[in-house]
């Protein structure tokens, strides 16, 4: 069972504070990938907007680095954390 909110150690609340945080915009990063493949999908279909499918597939690779970039500074850091 978890301990109790007063019982816990401040910086040990602050670090699960900000994990929260950091999964929440890797959530979000997940949510707008899936996004942007979809339409990347839909404008190759429908040949409408040449420069938005122009761009997509550099948008798409910016946000799987920094997804990867965030998941390794911010996780995997917190691996080593005491």
């Amino acid at each position: 069972m978890a301990q109790p909110f007063s019982d816990r150690d401040p910086e040990q609340v602050a670090r699960e504070r900000a994990a929260a945080e950091v999964s929440a915009v890797l959530l979000n990063l997940d949510h707008t990938l899936a996004r942007a493949r979809r339409a990347q999908k839909t404008l190759r279909k429908d040949a409408a907007d040449s420069n938005a499918e122009l761009a997509l597939p550099a948008v798409i690779a910016e946000l799987q680095r920094v997804r990867k970039r965030l998941t390794q500074d911010a996780v995997y850091a917190a691996d080593d954390l005491p």
